[in-house]
């Protein structure tokens, strides 16, 4: 099978659009005709629009020409081609599509309902590929269904087999909410808190501690009791005061190197302000032990430190701050915390 890369004529673009009317080699190339030719890649220029324009009749006469040399057949059509006719365009056969019982797809219902497989279905004509004439019957037969056969499967639906008989229910044994007697839903108890028990003590606050508080304030603790609650407060401490010492030690270095380099104008410059810097590698060491330690006793993630991701809505949260600073001063102030994660209330006070 000769390519039609072998024909020097005809370039790139020309070959995609023979290829895109159904000629792929120079042997369907050299059995077809000049007139045809031109016709058909005209038309399926005006659809895909491959070049600018279709190539005229004496370019398709000479690809024909070298396709007969290249493949030994002789020229002139030795062979006569009937091309692709679409009958749809015509007003009679349109009519019938119209008209057609079975021309809509057919739903997997309908093939369930009527027992059919995919394979009882005869495949549908594509009229605008049919070559020569075309005679069309109508029928008005709809397919029977058959019983006591298995229907097959296709790659593609899988239909189960109903021939059997569907079994009806007995609603002789079907029985009443009242017959039955609806169980009734337990109440729910709390757990009372008042002794040193460690499983309720985990769960819930003391009475006492909760006593003459309103629920809905930030003031009422809850949630459950974390492992470290000292730690955590350490580490709540510890980050507030580091991320206010971090941009006061910033400034009090810059003075302090100012008022060395340009003494006349940064005179008032207290020496007291070096502490800022020379207290911060102690506030790294205490975050390091600390703050970095700090964790949710449910997600286990580190609530000081900051993580780019989708946070709870409920979160603690400043405009500006971010969660970290939030989460620090709402367990300073209140003794309890929302995990900015999971959103579990964890408290540190019993």
């Amino acid at each position: 099978m000769t390519k039609l890369s072998s024909i020097p004529e005809i370039c790139q673009a020309s070959r995609e659009l023979l290829e895109a009317a159904g000629f792929s080699d120079a042997e369907s190339l050299a059995k077809v005709g000049a007139d045809e030719l031109a016709r058909e890649l005209e038309r399926a220029n005006k659809v895909l629009r491959i070049t600018k324009l279709a190539p005229d009749r004496s370019s398709v006469e000479g690809w024909i020409s070298s396709a007969c040399r290249l493949t030994g057949l002789p020229n002139g059509r030795a062979v006569e081609v009937v091309l692709p006719v679409n009958h749809e365009i015509l007003p009679e056969v349109a009519a019938i599509l119209e008209n057609a019982p079975f021309a809509i797809p057919l739903s997997a219902r309908l093939l369930v309902d009527r027992e059919l497989s995919v394979a009882d279905i005869p495949p549908a004509i594509l009229l605008n590929r049919y070559s020569g004439d075309l005679e069309v019957k109508v029928e008005e037969r709809i397919p029977a269904p058959k019983h006591g056969r298995a229907i097959t499967t296709s790659n593609n639906l899988r239909i189960a087999d109903t021939s059997a008989t569907r079994k009806e229910i007995d609603t002789s044994r079907i029985k009443t909410f009242e017959e039955m007697g609806v169980p009734t839903a337990r109440p729910f108890a709390p757990i009372p808190v008042n002794g040193d028990d460690r499983i309720a003590l985990i769960r819930a606050a003391r009475v006492e501690t909760n006593r003459s508080r309103d629920p809905q304030s930030r003031r009422y603790i809850r949630g459950v009791l974390h492992s470290h609650p000292i730690s955590i407060g350490f580490g709540a401490l510890v980050t507030l005061v580091i991320s206010m010492m971090l941009p006061l030690g910033i400034v009090s270095a810059l003075l302090l190197l100012l008022s060395v380099e340009i003494p006349a104008r940064f005179d008032w410059v207290p020496k007291w302000i070096l502490a800022f810097p020379l207290s911060l590698p102690l506030l790294g060491i205490a975050y390091l032990i600390w703050g970095l330690q700090g964790k949710c006793r449910i997600c286990n993630q580190k609530i000081f430190v900051p993580k780019v991701c989708l946070k709870s809505s409920k979160a603690h949260h400043i405009r500006g701050l971010g969660h970290v600073i939030p989460v620090s001063i709402h367990i300073l102030l209140f003794k309890w915390f929302r995990c900015p994660y999971c959103e579990t209330p964890v408290r540190l006070k019993k």
